[in-house]
């Protein structure tokens, strides 16, 4: 049980760096800085939305710490609820480019692993 958790925390972390530099090479597309700049973005960045991004993005840091922590049953719903809302952001968060779709499926690759891993069997593994 506990090799499995320490899998599901890696998982997290996983997720974690891909998100980021999913980030990171986005801001490597042309005129992508530039936009941001400037404020002509397709939607308005206000302090709420960067807020919101924050909280999004807070979602699966926690994950990484609270899969190693958390009693079974909690453990098993939290990463099931984090692993579905943090899919909901990648998918609906991110741009068109390749690059971007690629970290996308792997991030989404690695919930639906987390996922599969706490629901395992009749009891779950965690």
């Amino acid at each position: 049980m506990e090799a499995t958790r320490i899998q599901i925390a890696a998982l997290w972390t996983v997720v974690m760096f891909n998100i980021a530099f999913a980030d990171i090479i986005g801001f490597i597309h042309p005129g992508t800085l530039q936009q941001i700049m400037e404020g002509s973005l397709e939607f308005p960045v206000t302090p709420g939305l960067l807020l919101l991004f924050s909280v999004l993005t807070q979602v699966p840091i926690a994950m990484i710490f609270l899969s190693l922590l958390l009693p079974r049953q909690a453990n098993r719903w939290a990463n099931t609820l984090a692993a579905v809302l943090t899919t909901l952001y990648v998918v609906g968060g991110g741009s068109a480019t390749p690059s971007y779709f690629f970290f996308a499926t792997v991030e989404v690759l690695c919930m639906a692993a987390i996922v599969g891993y706490v629901w395992r069997g009749k009891q779950g593994v965690v």
